[in-house]
């Protein structure tokens, strides 16, 4: 479960030419995505010693690989100019939402941690949107934000087993406010046009990879385990599909759809992983798990439609 803007150019996902129906479908592919690399990780952490910042670290570093030859076959976009300092501080947002997150997963729980991440991330945004961006949820969004983070509280912690720490909240909180600045900076430079999202991607990868290698080499860069191939794969796969796709298609969805629409549809990662749980790793399903996820997906389906229609009207308004 999670941006910087140079010159247009060409390609699938530049966010030039978005519409907002496709920044949607991005934004929803990107969620689900996200959502399996939790069980990758954990299947991880069980073959191996590899410790979360380590694994964050190369989730970057094999992201910003792969994007670098995904460019290779892209010089178009290659060509684009590069704001280095956007990218660092999306990077360094990126570092901190993600090694914060693994840390108080670790330190309260992974419910809890889970909880207090993801249920913060939609509130700072909205009020983050609305203070410096002037984005307005209305009624309809401001309910479906609250049916969201109800739905998030109903799966996560309905089986009434979670132990809440105060330092892991505190970092969770933390992880949360990474997660809101990174979001809002990308809906807030998205409004230049011209941003490629391979581009983005690969630049704030490479910063956040930089943030994370003192860590990751104090807790050990290189597994122990006598299931080589099994770790190899399982990195390669976090780093491909809910890394560097995952995140090349946030960034352009996040550029051109609100930042608080974008928060709630983020939380579709808690549900395919709890999908993923039950269908796959066998684990029971419980009536808060089919609650909280009926409750989650429909306030994603509304506010999405919501958001297609004000596009519509929009369009409509800069025609007459």
């Amino acid at each position: 479960m999670s941006n910087a803007l140079p010159t247009p150019a060409p390609g699938p996902v530049s966010a030039v030419a978005l519409p907002v129906g496709r920044g949607l479908l991005y934004l929803i592919v990107a969620g689900v995505a996200w959502g399996t690399a939790g069980a990758a990780a954990s299947l991880v952490f069980r073959a191996s010693d590899l410790g979360p910042v380590a694994l964050s670290f190369w989730r970057c570093a094999g992201g910003l690989v792969l994007l670098l030859g995904a460019l290779a076959l892209r010089p178009d976009a290659v060509r684009g100019r590069v704001r280095v300092g956007r990218t660092a501080l999306l990077g360094g947002c990126l570092a901190l939402f993600q090694t914060a997150y693994f840390a108080a997963v670790e330190v309260t729980g992974l419910a809890v941690g889970t909880v207090v991440t993801l249920g913060a991330g939609p509130v700072l945004i909205a009020m983050g949107a609305r203070l410096a961006m002037s984005e307005r949820l209305g009624r309809g969004g401001v309910a479906a934000v609250a049916g969201a983070l109800t739905g998030l509280v109903v799966m996560v912690l309905g089986d009434g087993g979670a132990t809440v720490r105060p330092w892991g909240v505190v970092l969770a909180l933390l992880s949360a406010s990474g997660y809101a600045v990174m979001t809002l900076l990308t809906r807030f430079w998205g409004r230049d046009g011209g941003a490629d999202a391979y581009t983005t991607t690969a630049w704030t990868f490479g910063m956040a990879a930089l943030c994370l290698l003192p860590l990751a080499g104090w807790e050990g860069l290189v597994p122990h385990t006598a299931e080589h191939a099994s770790v190899l794969w399982l990195l390669l796969y976090i780093a491909a599909v809910p890394t560097a796709l995952a995140y090349a298609l946030y960034f352009a969805g996040a550029a051109v759809v609100r930042s608080a629409t974008v928060s709630v549809i983020m939380l579709l990662e808690p549900v395919s992983a709890a999908v993923i749980a039950v269908v796959l790793l066998g684990e029971e399903l419980t009536a808060g798990t089919v609650v909280g996820t009926l409750l989650m997906l429909a306030a994603v389906a509304g506010l999405a439609v919501a958001e297609t229609r004000g596009a519509v009207a929009a369009r409509r308004a800069a025609v007459t």
